[in-house]
Parts: structure tokens; C-alpha cells; sequence
């Protein structure tokens, strides 16, 4: 019982969120990534997501914010999972491999001196990529 109840909360909070965007925008940039290989425990220690990612319902959002666009006639953009969007300096475009690492957190880009947060460097560099693909 409570399962159901959490699981009807959050698909509640995902049809409202998908709404919002679709009414905002007229087509929205995602990074098309693989929630499952996140998920996995990595060999050798390496990083991982595990079960959170698994959790948070990104394909089913994925979905709703797609059929939700199509509706309207919107366009969702699908980003490869291999663009490096948070290694890019968006002002000079850069591509700092260090950021690879993902508890770099903040950089500076060797190149032009601007400084990132990596989320929204990532951000940039995903809005940008996606608008070049929709052109």
C-alpha cells in the first residue's frame, strides 16, 4: 500500500513537471543516457550510481515529457550519452579530459580562464548541442 502510494506521488510529480517544461518551451534538450548502466556497480571500485539512479524514474519522465511534446507538436532532443557536455568550456570550447573524473565538481578552463560548475557548464553545452542538432 504505501509502495503504491509513493508510486502514484511520484508519477503525479512527473506528469506535472513534463506539463510545466511543454507549456514553457517549444522543444527541450536532453543527455540521452543509459539509467541501467548507471546503475551497475562498476569492477575495480570505479564509481557508481547504483540503485538511486534506478529510483528517480528518469526513463519514465523521459516518456511522459516525450508523448507530452508530440501532442503539442513540440520536438524532444535526444543528445548522445557520449557528448561531453561537461568536459566543453562553453565560452571557448575547450575540452578539459580532467573533468572526466566526476568529483570535479568546478574548473577552470586552461584555454580562455573561465570558470564551470559542472552542472551547469553541462547544461550549456546540452542546450547548445541540441539546438545544433534540431536545426
Amino acid at each position: 500500500m504505501l509502495h503504491e502510494k509513493i508510486a502514484n506521488q511520484r508519477r503525479d510529480f512527473l506528469h506535472k513537471k513534463a506539463r510545466y517544461l511543454v507549456d514553457h518551451y517549444d522543444a527541450i534538450g536532453i543527455e540521452d543516457i543509459s539509467v541501467k548502466a548507471m546503475a551497475k556497480r562498476k569492477k575495480g571500485g570505479k564509481f557508481s550510481f547504483g540503485k538511486s539512479v534506478a529510483d528517480n524514474g528518469w526513463n519514465m519522465f523521459t516518456n511522459i515529457l516525450e508523448y507530452k511534446l508530440a501532442w503539442q507538436g513540440k520536438q524532444l532532443v535526444k543528445v548522445d550519452k557520449w557528448y561531453p557536455s561537461s568536459q566543453l568550456c562553453h565560452v571557448c570550447g575547450f575540452q578539459n579530459d580532467a573533468t572526466k573524473d566526476l568529483s570535479v565538481r568546478e574548473w577552470d578552463c586552461p584555454k580562455c580562464g573561465s570558470h564551470h560548475n559542472r552542472d551547469k557548464n553541462a547544461a550549456i553545452n546540452i542546450r547548445e548541442e541540441a539546438r545544433r542538432i534540431s536545426a
